[in-house]
């Protein structure tokens, strides 16, 4: 994983064509299209690691729809993110949150607490900007929440879990998703959803049915949490309650996994003048935003059919990098070509 390297970028011999602000997916994406097209780049990102979501919210989580993996770990999908988009060296600054972008003559300047970084164009990758767990407003909550408490919003490994008796809470894909992944490894499962009805894939709810069918797991509906039992710093116990008769039931638990989603934050990117659309920022076809040499791709952006997926991340990513090449220079060629062809892949073909 790549450590933190944080460079002075405030004079003019350190000016990088392409700075990608975000390293998740689709800034690695970026990364790589922008040394395959022999531009200097530069990655800033205000986690301490690269990988983004995938490395910092599920990394034991499997994805299923990034082409060419039938299925793979969110971290194991990072980890060749980060080899395949570090391969042409670009610069990496991490820890490094970028408070204002101001366009200058000839360039654009990110300011950040760590200094101040010079770029032709810029990149934004950064995803739905800050994501903060919506989490359970009940009593014993705020009390037990913690990284490594009873109290969770994200499950970072999960043998942490096993052996436990786990109250599970939500009916998103990830509330369903570690609902399979943790029931052969915790000791009771316990799954509560407020209202009928999952907001998640058909296929993986299917299979949560099924393994309620096998009692490899209880699933509750409509329920919801009352409160939460603590005893020495630790779970102990939680109330939930059915929100239509208000019936209640007392668990005995030892932990309790909130997994309600996120409200997303787009923080200081909602200052840079940057169009705005549905809380995200408003690009064209070119990826391009209201501000000349600024693109985005990813999360981040919205237009008309816009899909969040990692895959439609990929391929913005290199629209967003070529066009912006194409701003440097107006006679470079828009399209790179197939990467058979390239001079910087025919070593590796002829190896």
């Amino acid at each position: 994983m790549y450590r933190k390297e944080i460079l002075s970028t405030t004079n003019g011999s350190d000016i990088v064509d392409i700075t990608i602000i975000g390293g998740g997916p689709t800034g690695l994406y970026a990364a790589f299209y922008a040394g395959l097209r022999g531009v200097s780049c530069r990655v800033v990102d205000a986690l301490p690691q690269l990988g983004g979501q995938l490395m910092a919210l599920y990394p034991e989580k499997y994805i299923f729809d990034v082409g060419g993996f039938p299925k793979i770990l969110a971290k194991d999908l990072a980890k060749n993110m980060i080899e395949q988009g570090t391969q042409f060296d670009p610069e990496i600054v991490l820890e490094a949150e970028v408070g204002e972008l101001v366009p200058e003559d000839g360039h654009i300047r990110l300011v950040t607490r760590q200094g101040e970084f010079l770029s032709r164009t810029v990149v934004i990758t950064a995803g739905k900007g800050a994501l903060n767990p919506r989490i359970l407003e009940c009593p014993g909550f705020e009390e037990h929440y913690r990284p490594d408490g009873g109290v969770r919003t994200h499950v970072h490994q999960p043998e942490e879990f096993r052996g436990k008796r786990v109250l599970l809470v939500g009916g998103g894909d990830s509330a369903v998703d570690w609902a399979l992944g943790l029931k052969d490894i915790v000791s009771e499962l316990t799954m509560i959803h407020r209202r009928p009805g999952f907001r998640a894939h058909k296929a993986t709810v299917a299979e949560v049915d099924a393994a309620v069918e096998r009692k490899e797991l209880e699933l509750l509906i409509p329920y919801e949490v009352r409160d939460i039992a603590g005893q020495e710093g630790c779970v102990v116990g939680a109330t939930i309650f059915n929100n239509k008769t208000d019936e209640e039931r007392h668990l005995a638990v030892d932990a309790v996994i909130a997994l309600l989603g996120f409200k997303p934050d787009l923080g200081p990117i909602a200052e840079w003048g940057l169009e705005l659309e549905r809380n995200s920022i408003k690009v064209s076809q070119t990826m391009e935003t209201n501000l000349p040499g600024v693109y985005a791709a990813g999360d981040v952006t919205h237009y008309p059919g816009k899909l969040e997926l990692i895959s439609t991340g990929y391929g913005e990513a290199a629209i967003a990098v070529n066009h912006a090449v194409h701003f440097l220079d107006p006679k470079a060629r828009l399209s790179p070509g197939h990467s058979t062809h390239l001079t910087a892949f025919r070593d590796q073909q002829d190896g």
